[in-house]
């Protein structure tokens, strides 16, 4: 029952938070529903193309979803179930609400551009390009942690012998979860194509193509669930890195749009599944939720402040969103009246996802804290199986199954947009005022830089790489600099919003707040660091290459952060000064 109650509250507050702010912030701001959006004035058929809210809302919640808003929950639940139902809530509400609906609006007001050109309009040429830096290292990251859970999702192990068996499998050849994920992800791609090509191009219109795509995405489930598709994880990298960088250069309506359309139902099923579990087991009383309410300030040597709050990231407020937001999302809005749906619906509906995982772990609380399960998305989809069934019947195997499908599809739609994000900062980076594109470019060298294809090789070869090292060399820094950058982004938003003369105090507690949790996080990694490098104990499962991978990333973010907030403050006092 204790896991019935935790979903129906955190749904209610949820929905109120939606209506009662989401309503004021609307009109704080001024959100004008006859004013002409990017999409509209500068559509090209390429990046800036208009989508109905309901495609461009499941682009925007596939893409700011991920993995992140399951992975964790789960791994700040050693905290207590009450302080990371309380941060989903609150945080969800004022904090990572606020940055999304925030960076779409500014953004849909400022020709569609990035968070970095927002940052010139109030703070300067200067602090834009930090930025850019900035928020392409937290790409990078984002990058290497998908390649590598994606990868991980769809790999096959060798046999007991050491041989590795490639190609088609069938179940009387022993198919695998990971098996079926991959075949079904796969043709998950050509199906979205599809999609696409019936909308755009044959002019077939949005229910009767949804009604061929959930009907298209049930029969590639079923074929999935009895063959599956083998490959080694090196293979499985390269092929997610050529298909992130051409999704990432070929035009929106061709992949991004239905392909994260359809994808979204899935992530709808997956939560409506979950809800239904969550409702059946409480009413049978068949399902525990054994995590305590408090496990004290301090748990395994980390302190709640700043821990919680770096680990929950996508459940409560995410960096991440706000590129999302200000680099697709902002592209394809055909109405500023959707983007109070479109932007704070869309974390809300995130926190809920959270506490979700939160209740799926609980299920489960005693084998994950055996280490049972390989990932938090493993414990997650257990965990909402056990709602269903004893583990190893047909529901358990299939709804498992079906969860670790919707993961990998998630984090595959986060992928190919932080690649396309990249690909826009890395030409913003280098072109100048009067440059509108790479071809205006007056300099060859930096004719070549701003290149969509230098950009998005550049980035997908890096983070590959990246990728296929070990994860926790890299997820060790990506929470932190995705908050960090969720505190510039809203400081920069708040920026703008003074310097254009509305009403930006509700940004001020959220962004101190997110500063001062993030930078204090960073600086204990670089002396943690610092400490571990001179002692030189390095094992094989923490070398040398991570550790220092990880202080020198840490000190780069942390000096870059830092000196844009001076920036920010300058900017604040002169607003307050005139």
């Amino acid at each position: 029952m204790t896991a019935l109650l935790i979903i129906l509250a955190a749904i209610a507050l949820l929905f109120c938070g939606y209506v009662f702010y989401g309503s004021w912030l609307a009109k704080q701001w001024g959100i004008d529903p006859a004013r002409k959006t990017p999409a509209v004035e500068k559509a090209d058929g390429v990046d800036y193309v208009t989508a109905k809210p309901a495609v461009l809302m499941g682009h925007h919640f596939s893409s700011i979803a991920g993995a992140g808003p399951i992975n964790g929950p789960i791994l700040a639940a050693v905290f207590g179930w009450v302080p990371v139902f309380l941060w989903c809530v609150i945080g969800g509400i004022f904090f990572g609400g606020l940055q999304d609906f925030g960076s779409l609006f500014a953004s849909a007001r400022n020709d569609g551009k990035s968070v970095g050109e927002i940052i010139k309009a109030s703070m300067g040429k200067t602090s834009k390009k930090l930025f850019i830096i900035f928020a392409l290292l937290v790409l990078i990251l984002v990058i290497a942690s998908f390649v590598n859970v994606v990868a991980g999702t769809f790999l096959t192990k060798p046999d007991a012998a050491g041989n590795l068996v490639t190609g088609f499998v069938t179940k009387a050849q022993g198919l695998t979860n990971n098996q079926t994920t991959a075949i079904i992800s796969v043709l998950f791609i050509f199906l979205a194509i599809g999609y696409g090509v019936l909308t755009n191009r044959c002019g077939v219109k949005t229910l009767p193509a949804t009604i061929i795509g959930i009907i298209a995405i049930a029969a590639i489930i079923v074929l999935g669930l009895n063959v599956g598709l083998a490959l080694s994880r090196n293979t499985w990298i390269v092929i997610i890195g050529l298909y992130i960088a051409i999704a990432s250069l070929i035009p929106v309506w061709i992949m991004l749009q239905p392909r994260d359309y359809l994808s979204s139902y899935l992530l709808y099923s997956m939560m409506l599944v979950a809800l239904v579990g969550i409702v059946t087991s409480a009413v049978r009383g068949n399902a525990s939720f054994a995590i305590p309410a408090f496990n004290g300030w301090k748990v395994n040597g980390n302190y709640m402040f700043p821990t919680l709050f770096i680990t929950v990231a996508c459940g409560a407020c995410s960096g991440f969103h706000s590129l999302i937001a200000s680099g697709t999302s902002s592209k394809q809005l055909d109405n500023e009246k959707h983007a109070k749906a479109i932007g704070y619906g869309s974390m809300l509906i995130e926190s809920a996802l959270g506490i979700i995982s939160l209740i799926a772990v609980g299920v489960v609380w005693e084998a994950w804290g055996k280490k049972e399960f390989g990932s938090p998305s493993a414990a997650f989809g257990a965990g909402i199986a056990t709602l269903f069934g004893e583990k190893g019947t047909p529901i358990y195997n299939t709804i498992s199954a079906l969860l670790t499908l919707a993961v990998s599809v998630f984090a595959l739609t986060s992928l190919d947009s932080a690649t396309r994000l990249s690909r826009f900062m890395f030409s913003e980076l280098f072109l100048k005022d009067d440059e509108p594109t790479w071809k205006d470019a007056k300099s060859p060298v930096r004719k070549v830089l701003a290149n969509p294809f230098f950009g998005t090789a550049l980035m997908v070869i890096v983070g590959c790489i990246l990728g296929g090292l070990s994860l926790s060399q890299i997820w060790g820094l990506f929470g932190a600099a995705n908050q960090l950058l969720a505190g510039i982004a809203l400081m920069a938003v708040a920026a703008w919003l003074g310097e254009v003369g509305k009403n930006n105090k509700m940004f001020f507690i959220p962004t101190i707040f997110m500063l001062a949790a993030t930078l204090t996080q960073l600086i204990l990694t670089v002396i943690g660091k610092v400490k571990f490098i001179a002692a030189g104990q390095f094992t094989a499962a923490n070398p040398a290459w991570g550790n220092w991978f990880q202080l020198l990333f840490a000190a780069a973010m942390a000096i870059l952060a830092i000196v844009l907030v001076i920036e920010g403050v300058k900017t604040f006092s002169k607003q307050c000064k005139k």
